[in-house]
């Protein structure tokens, strides 16, 4: 039976009934068809809504809908090594547990009732960027962030305390000036470990030279905070807060191609390529690529050892003495890099933090451009390479 029909059936029983409780004075012999229908008509939305409070199943939720989106978020999966990599200890390190748990994170900015700053103690395992960790109500008397380069940054709004605390890295440039000193540029030092940036440095990206994330070449000039156009300022003009998928309809305000992989920004070929039809991503990927492969040859033929790279153990760079390809072992354990100089160290600390921010041809372009060009001209120098045959861009 059709809707129009059901509907139509439910007025006939309801005139049904209104006739059977009326006296009989020939009403119901004299009514047509016709205005039945025509009385069916006036009373449908009284009797059968398509939509509405009296729906109980087309009324939406917002506060379930924004549970379930990060429910299936990274924020929310306890099981992901962003917060499983402490299980077997059972406790996070305070300096980790920040970002790595949610009662880290409000015992940081003292939303616990505790005094700001590293939790006191280790934080049990379990935890994840939880609903407090975003929606604290403490979050909106906190009007400034501080990042790994000494760098305080204001903030206006609880989506930026929360993104900026957490996706800043733990390490900035300065940190590699102190480390290499005046120390000659291709001198081994013993001394010298790779810095890491850490992961997801998202904000740090952002703020550009101005944050001083990656290491800055002395007499360089960088781009600084990424404003990209209006209304876009903060992290969720993109980043749907909950589910953090990218809101691709946001992009196709001002580009053709909503697609984040397929914007470009501009018309010059930074990659050398020549190709303008791709996405600017595809140009700092490029670039990127060109500067591992020189930091492998380097390590080889100025450093003297060969490098192997591992990205998915600390510290990532790893001595390969024979040149065989493999990770060197002593007693079972790889061999961390140990031949780096100051100018490999620089340059590996560039094409780390550039790497490890997925979203930097979004969030700071021209900043991962301008750090992979100086150090791929840098680290070229002693390798006799013409940087200049390449036609890449800064």
């Amino acid at each position: 039976m059709s809707l129009k029909n059901r509907r139509l059936s439910g007025i006939y029983v309801i005139l049904g009934l209104m006739l059977s409780v009326t006296p009989m004075t020939g009403f119901a012999q004299e009514t047509t068809s016709s205005e039945i229908e025509s009385i069916a008509k006036e009373m449908e939305f009284y009797v059968m809504p398509q939509s509405g409070p009296f729906r109980p199943d087309q009324i939406t939720i917002a506060n379930q809908a924004a549970i379930a989106d990060w429910a299936r978020s990274g924020h929310s999966d306890a099981s992901s090594e962003a917060f499983a990599h402490w299980n077997e200890e059972g406790e996070i390190p305070p300096a980790c547990a920040t970002c790595h748990a949610g009662a880290g994170f409000r015992a940081f900015h003292g939303l616990d009732g505790s005094a700001p700053g590293l939790p006191e103690a280790p934080v049990p395992t379990g935890g994840v960027v939880d609903c407090d960790t975003c929606h604290n109500p403490g979050l909106g008397k906190i009007n400034e962030i501080t990042f790994p380069s000494g760098l305080v940054h204001p903030v206006s709004s609880t989506a930026e305390v929360s993104c900026m605390t957490c996706h800043q890295g733990r390490a900035a440039g300065s940190m590699i000036t102190r480390a290499v000193g005046t120390q000659d540029e291709d001198r081994v030092d013993p001394d010298l470990s790779f810095i890491n940036p850490h992961y997801a440095v998202a904000a740090a990206s952002w703020l550009g030279g101005y944050g001083g994330g990656g290491y800055q070449y002395p007499g360089k000039e960088y781009s600084g905070r990424f404003f990209h156009a209006r209304p876009l300022a903060t992290c969720v003009s993109c980043h749907d807060p909950h589910s953090l998928e990218v809101a691709q309809e946001s992009c196709m305000t001002c580009h053709q191609d909503g697609t984040p992989d397929n914007i470009r920004l501009s018309r010059i070929s930074f990659d050398g390529s020549g190709d303008l039809d791709k996405g600017i991503r595809a140009d700092i990927a490029a670039n990127a690529k060109r500067l591992h492969a020189l930091l492998i040859e380097y390590a080889q033929d100025i450093a003297g050892t060969p490098m192997v790279y591992d990205g998915h153990r600390h510290p990532y760079f790893f001595a390969d003495a024979n040149g065989d390809g493999r990770i060197d072992e002593v007693d079972g354990s790889a061999v961390p890099y140990n031949a780096w100089t100051p100018r490999l160290l620089k340059a590996a600390y560039n094409w780390k933090f550039v790497t490890s921010d997925a979203g930097a041809f979004v969030h700071n372009p021209h900043y991962a451009l301008e750090l992979l060009y100086d150090s791929l001209e840098d680290i070229a120098q002693p390798l006799g390479h013409d940087i200049a045959a390449w036609n890449i861009r800064r």
